[in-house]
């Protein structure tokens, strides 16, 4: 497939395991980064603050705090989280159609409240950590892995949601059954003989984008590298060449 986009506009740099001070030293070393994830690491250190001073420097903001609870309480985080101007927001596909409705609802009313472009809303489906027998012997699902993934991505296209939180290996089929604009936003991204640390189904950027994925979530192979700004070069090169 003969690919034409600009790569920084696809990656994701997830923003955990610094302080503050590095992260905009990091921040510094990137100026062609368009998109930048605030985990529950980064947010639980620094609070909804971090978001604003992010967006103060042109940066857009994937907040991915996973919210899953009863549909109410999570309507009303979903409110508040779009108050901040975030582009991207992730809640849990398993809180159900419900919570996943009034969730998008109430985001949508909290942009327009406060001014801005409604986000988009995210359900995530499997945690890229889990593999099959994992999967199966610790939650007793007897859905395969894939199966779950698909079931959950269709109950976020069901609920009217903008797309899904999934690992690249589900990407290809979810595509599909889901054509754009629903995006599939995908972590488990990995070069090459590069460490896989927690993560179980990965892929490279490359195959990743060419099966699918709307956008790569990428961290640790960025911030640990000791040249955070050739290893992000190299990383956006490799999303146009296998």
């Amino acid at each position: 497939m003969i690919f034409s986009f600009k790569p920084e506009e696809k990656l994701i740099l997830a923003l955990d395991q610094m302080s503050e001070i590095e992260m905009f030293c990091l921040l510094d070393r990137l100026p062609d980064l368009v998109w930048v994830k605030v985990g529950l690491e980064l947010f639980t250190l620094l609070g909804p603050e971090v978001i604003y001073k992010l967006r103060d420097l042109d940066k857009k903001v994937f907040l991915d705090l996973k919210f899953h609870d009863i549909p109410m309480t999570m309507a009303k985080a979903c409110y508040q989280a779009a108050q901040t101007g975030a582009e991207l927001i992730t809640v849990h596909a398993s809180a159900g159609i419900k919570g996943l409705r009034e969730s998008n609802q109430s985001a949508i009313k909290g942009a327009n409240d406060a001014g801005l472009p409604p986000p988009t809303l995210l359900a995530v489906t499997v945690l890229t950590s889990w593999d099959q027998e994992g999967f199966a012997q610790e939650l007793a699902i007897n859905q395969t892995l894939s199966e779950r993934v698909s079931f959950f991505a269709q109950l976020a296209f069901d609920a009217g949601i903008g797309g899904c939180i999934c690992s690249p290996m589900e990407v290809n089929q979810l595509r599909n059954s889901f054509p754009e604009p629903f995006q599939l936003i995908t972590p488990g991204i990995r070069s090459l003989g590069v460490n896989l640390d927690d993560q179980v189904r990965v892929m490279t950027p490359y195959k990743a984008l060419n099966a699918g994925s709307s956008k790569l979530v990428i961290g640790r192979e960025i911030t640990r590298a000791s040249e955070p700004d050739k290893a992000f070069k190299r990383i956006c090169s490799e999303m146009l060449a296998n």
